[in-house]
């Protein structure tokens, strides 16, 4: 008996790390990114009221209940930057995830280089889709007060998606797994299923969800990216639904500079009419691509930022206030 616990024990030091908590495991973990997305969504309500958002929104919308709607739709989402930003600063074993979110002397790099991975891939899927005839784009206009509010709500909407899976999600298999793959695998996975119930899923659109979501994580992992992934992932939504008015996820927007002849799309290797470039394998491939050239230029450097790393000695000898598994209470 003695000698299973003694390789027990040795078998959990080469798998978990010492900060890990109980509900960093995985499917705890998954669950309680989640119910982040929920509780955050359900705040928005308040927020909403707080920052008198809908009164904003009708202002700009100017009785357009379609703009509106669709305003709304991505402004709810504010609620999650609040409820994970609180989680990070209220609870003390959290805190070291605030490292990813800082701003620094690269922040605004970060962003510049997400915004043209974005907006650079979908553009690229969206002339292909035309080229190849399966879609027809027509210019509808530019209003310019709206398109700076799409920006800003979009990047919400954006944003708190990589704030739930790329920082908070990611950071609690970071802190129990001692393989940096589990943390990426897992939260691609988990990524892609809080958008299967959207209108047009299919097999192809949860595997382009799988794969960005995995580029998303080598930006993370590999450049303490997560400006980069955030502004990559919003630079994407807004100019396929935004610019280029094609659904984002099965979703079409009540605006957008381009307007899609909607009567005349046919499913393409670049397009589907149900999801959009990104439920097609073009948009697969390419994005595919983009994460074999992330691959090829860092498989050799190792992690640029493990928060966690400054934590991860035998509570022995501990010199942190981060507890272990067995250090009391745990929750979320």
């Amino acid at each position: 008996m003695d000698g299973l616990k003694v390789k027990w024990k040795a078998f959990t030091e080469r798998v978990l790390r010492y900060p890990r908590r109980v509900s960093d495991f995985f499917l705890i973990a998954a669950v309680l990114s989640v119910l982040v997305t929920i509780a955050g969504t359900l705040l928005s309500g308040v927020v909403f009221r707080l920052l008198f958002l809908r009164q904003l929104f009708e202002l700009i919308t100017d009785g357009d209940d379609n703009m509106y709607a669709f305003l709304v739709q991505y402004a709810d989402f504010i609620g999650i930057w609040v409820f994970v930003l609180l989680i990070v600063f209220l609870r003390k074993h959290n805190r070291p995830m605030w490292k990813m979110l800082a701003p620094g002397r690269k922040t605004l790099g970060h962003i510049g280089a997400g915004i043209l991975l974005g907006f650079g891939t979908n553009a690229f899927c969206v002339l292909m889709s035309l080229l190849l005839g399966d879609i027809k784009l027509t210019f509808n206009r530019i209003e310019i007060v709206p398109i700076i509010v799409f920006i800003i709500v979009v990047f919400i909407q954006s944003g708190a998606e990589e704030l739930v899976d790329r920082m908070y999600l990611y950071s609690k298999l970071r802190r129990r797994y001692r393989c940096p793959l589990v943390a990426i695998l897992l939260n691609s996975a988990v990524f892609m299923g809080m958008h299967a119930l959207n209108d047009g899923f299919t097999f192809v659109a949860a595997l382009m969800l799988v794969v960005v979501a995995l580029v998303f994580s080598e930006l993370v992992y590999w450049y303490n990216g997560l400006w980069i992934a955030m502004a990559f992932h919003a630079a994407w939504n807004f100019s396929q639904s935004i610019f280029f008015g094609l659904p984002n996820s099965g979703i079409i927007s009540a605006y957008s500079v381009f307007r899609l002849d909607a009567a005349s799309a046919t499913d393409g290797f670049f397009y589907n009419v149900g999801f959009g470039v990104e439920g097609s394998v073009g948009s697969v491939l390419v994005i595919t691509a983009v994460g074999v050239v992330i691959w090829l230029l860092n498989r050799n450097k190792p992690e640029k930022l493990d928060i966690w790393e400054p934590y991860d000695v035998a509570p022995a000898v501990t010199q942190t206030d981060v507890p272990a598994d067995d250090a009391g209470s745990d929750s979320i």
